[in-house]
């Protein structure tokens, strides 16, 4: 696949750079390169970061990070076993339980919820950092909720995390999931008071929360596009009108100009007939 010619390889993160070193210099460039657009398109275009994970792949197979970003981009294309199966191989390779809440979540995504939520209560989880533990929280929320547990996915939620005051990079993704999840037990009052809280949070606009909210504060959106495209059909309906025969003054000018035309007409023949005459 190809790569722009601006993409080095040196934009990668230096522990990863630090990984490839073990290869040849040409080929840990060219895995560098690949693993640079697999990052570039993860969010945006997962398919095509797919591609260039495969590629990276074929290349250097032996690299965890290789494996992880392989990982990522078929969990971003929802080829939840193949993702598994790769960050099942990165974390044989490095032994951190780093993976464990998205290996979590692609049982889930396979339709194990019941797998996820024995990991939930693995003693991998207490080798996460905070973040780790949050991510956690959130698959197995989710999973109760596949589950049609409801009120266990909410009390999953409540945490010291979730009643903290202090923003952290995971506090509007919690606060939307704990909001979303009192929606869909049908508590709406608390719900709108959480997804505002998650508004608050959400600098990045990691979620929804703010149309989220909208909606149940009876905002309809109307999008300038589908407006606009309306309204240019509505002009196609329309019957054409017929076409002005101009303006007054355009019409006097016009005929005076037939009238001089017809006159200097009739002089050239005059001056014909005359030539003959004579």
């Amino acid at each position: 696949m190809p790569i722009p010619e601006e993409v080095t390889g040196e934009e990668i993160d230096k522990d990863v750079r630090q990984e490839l070193q073990s290869l040849p210099k040409t080929l840990a460039e060219d895995v560098a390169r690949n693993l640079v657009m697999v990052a570039r398109l993860l969010d945006e275009d997962p398919e095509g970061a797919y591609g260039y994970s495969k590629v990276a792949l074929r290349l250097a197979s032996r690299v965890a990070a290789v494996r992880e970003a392989a990982g990522f981009a078929a969990y971003a294309t929802e080829k939840y076993s193949e993702a598994l199966a790769e960050f099942r191989a990165a974390r044989r390779m490095t032994g951190s339980a780093e993976l464990w809440p998205v290996m979590a979540d692609c049982e889930r995504g396979l339709g194990r919820p019941e797998k996820a939520l024995d990991m939930a209560g693995a003693p991998e989880v207490q080798k996460l950092d905070k973040a780790g533990q949050v991510e956690m929280r959130l698959v197995a929320a989710g999973a109760r909720r596949d589950m049609g547990q409801l009120d266990a996915a909410i009390v999953t939620l409540q945490s010291p995390e979730l009643a903290s005051q202090s923003a952290q990079p995971w506090t509007a993704r919690l606060r939307y999931a704990y909001a979303d999840a009192l929606l869909a037990a049908g508590r709406e009052d608390e719900a709108r008071e959480w997804f505002a809280k998650a508004v608050e949070s959400d600098r990045d606009g990691s979620t929804d929360a703010s149309d989220r909210l909208a909606v149940l504060d009876g905002v309809d959106f109307v999008d300038a596009l589908d407006e606009q495209a309306d309204l240019d059909e509505q002009a196609d309906d329309e019957p054409d009108e017929p076409e002005e025969p101009g303006k007054p003054e355009e019409r006097a000018v016009t005929e005076e100009r037939d009238e001089r035309a017809e006159r200097d007409e009739e002089r050239d023949r005059e001056t014909g007939r005359d030539g003959e005459r004579d």
